[in-house]
């Protein structure tokens, strides 16, 4: 394992180590639920010649950039699972989250290989028609190795970590230079909440920070998560440019897969009881 992989591991066992057990309970068995389908469909990979011939012939296909891309999109969906309980803003998925059959059935095998190639750096110098063969035996060898995690929820919650971990280091090296500013997700957008501005007690009218204009008494307005109000031509337009609040800096989720990875990472550094200047040495740290 490398230094940063143990690092990025150790932040989300601490930040799942702030949650209830109730919390945990129920992030547990959704992560099993997901890790078990996970290792049902590879293990249908590595039993079928044909199907497993034509997703490494699709993965052979695919660029660098658009394998990492594969792994950083398979992370958000992960990352979503983890930092759940974590916040009470969870809108739909935006459809960077959702992967076709071949694309999560390329994930599957490059992770494996990645796991392989760890464990034995020399395993994939044979020729790829042994890889199926390489790879089934290994997936059988780590099952045995940590026989427990048929019935330990918390060494599939170890496994999955782990998994999440290696990911975001692929992560991190491929978006080390998307440090941009980038629009809300559309999803989002739609879901975000009117309400009705009520009388301040002992101020005057309330304000859009944005217009700078006052928003009148029974006006509807959007409220952001973070529960600041704005006219909603005044947030619409700025959400179309910049997925922050203007007032706070609060993240809404975007349709960018790195922002996406930078927002939830967030998410995991607040609660592991740190600070995103204390990860300055992460890539993804702008």
């Amino acid at each position: 394992m490398t230094r940063d992989q143990h690092s990025t591991e150790a932040s989300i066992i601490s930040a799942l180590s702030s949650l209830t057990q109730h919390q945990l309970s129920h992030l547990t068995h959704t992560i099993s639920a997901h890790f078990h389908h996970h290792l049902r469909r590879l293990s249908a990979l590595l039993s079928s010649p044909i199907l497993f011939s034509q997703t490494l012939r699709h993965l052979h296909s695919l660029s660098l950039p658009q394998k990492s891309l594969l792994l950083s999109r398979h992370l958000l969906f992960c990352l979503r699972h983890l930092t759940a309980p974590f916040t009470t803003f969870l809108p739909p998925p935006p459809p960077l989250y959702s992967l076709r059959l071949q694309e999560y059935d390329s994930v599957l095998i490059l992770l494996l290989l990645c796991d392989l190639h760890q464990n034995d750096p020399k395993a994939l110098q044979a020729p790829h028609s042994h890889w199926r063969t390489l790879l089934s035996t290994h997936m059988l060898t780590t099952m045995l190795n940590i026989s427990s995690i048929w019935v330990s929820s918390g060494a599939v919650l170890l496994k999955y970590v782990a998994m999440v971990a290696r990911c975001f280091n692929f992560a991190t090296q491929a978006g080390s230079d998307q440090c941009i500013e980038v629009a809300a997700s559309r999803a989002v957008v739609v879901s975000l909440t009117s309400v009705e501005v009520k009388p301040a007690k002992g101020k005057g009218e309330e304000s859009c920070v944005i217009c700078r204009e006052e928003m009148s008494e029974g006006r509807d307005v959007c409220e952001l998560p973070c529960q600041h109000l704005f006219h909603w031509m005044c947030i619409l337009k700025w959400l179309r440019k910049r997925n922050t609040c203007p007032c706070c800096r609060f993240c809404l989720p975007s349709d960018d897969v790195y922002s996406e990875i930078r927002r939830l990472w967030g998410v995991v550094v607040e609660k592991a009881g740190g600070s995103v200047e204390e990860y300055s040495l992460s890539p993804f740290t702008c």
